[in-house]
């Protein structure tokens, strides 16, 4: 058998390396743990569609959209950190107000007059316990506008200049929004320093006139019933009479 030198068998080994394919073992895929469910988006309290199905708050909720508060008040209600009180009247406690209560007011003091109804912060009823040791409590329209809370026994009274109101049911209560019925509009002394905004009491009610039906005096001076009186006596006195006559006759003629 021929041996084949080194210089020509290494070559053709090389080549046979070289030009045989390889079987590469794909990598095993990497284990990865499964991804975490999204977390749920947060639930903002839409006011103007609370207000607008409780109360009822209609002249409230008139106000705070006209003038454009109720984005101000929805934007801190949207804020999860913080929060939103907000104390509404209802309708009875405007009507009880003079008419000109607001056509007074220029826009900014109308907007201040509203936002002094909320603190920029959520409280349960069972905080206001403690806030109320905090008095004076800083509303939304800022700076001297602050009311006086008093926590008696479960009731809670929010006090301003000309109003002394009291939380009379819970509407909405759920972190960061609470919304607390008030039997009373709240008035800061900085936009009535003079007289209380008040109706005036109502008027005495007019005497009444005697009806058209009761029984007309008599031109003598004597009712019905006493003409008919003095009429009965005489009938019977003049009966007895001639029972006394017809009497005497039948003895005289015995």
């Amino acid at each position: 058998m021929m041996k084949l030198p080194v210089s020509i068998l290494a070559p053709i080994i090389l080549t046979l390396f070289i030009s045989t394919p390889t079987r590469s073992q794909a990598p095993a895929p990497a284990f990865l743990p499964p991804s975490p469910a999204p977390a749920p988006a947060p639930h903002y309290v839409n006011l103007t569609d609370l207000l607008s199905v409780a109360g009822p708050f209609s002249i409230f909720l008139n106000y705070v959209v006209q003038t454009k508060v109720i984005d101000t008040f929805q934007n801190q209600a949207n804020n999860t950190d913080q929060g939103l009180t907000l104390f509404v009247p209802k309708n009875a406690a405007f009507t009880s107000l003079k008419q000109t209560t607001f056509s007074n007011l220029t826009d900014d003091q109308l907007k201040s007059l509203l936002l002094y109804h909320g603190f920029p912060k959520y409280y349960s009823l069972a905080e206001f316990k403690n806030l109320s040791a905090l008095n004076p409590v800083s509303t939304f329209a800022g700076g001297e506008y602050t009311v006086n809370l008093t926590y008696d026994m479960g009731t809670i009274r929010v006090a301003s200049k000309w109003s002394n109101p009291n939380i009379t049911s819970s509407v909405y209560s759920t972190r960061p929004v609470a919304v607390y019925e008030v039997n009373k509009v709240l008035l800061p002394l900085q936009l009535f320093s003079a007289d209380p905004p008040l109706a005036p009491a109502p008027a005495p009610a007019p005497e009444s006139k005697p009806s058209d039906l009761a029984p007309k005096s008599s031109p003598s001076g004597s009712s019905p019933k006493s003409i008919d009186s003095a009429n009965s006596a005489h009938v019977i006195s003049t009966s007895y009479m001639l029972l006394w006559v017809l009497l005497g006759g039948i003895m005289f003629l015995l």
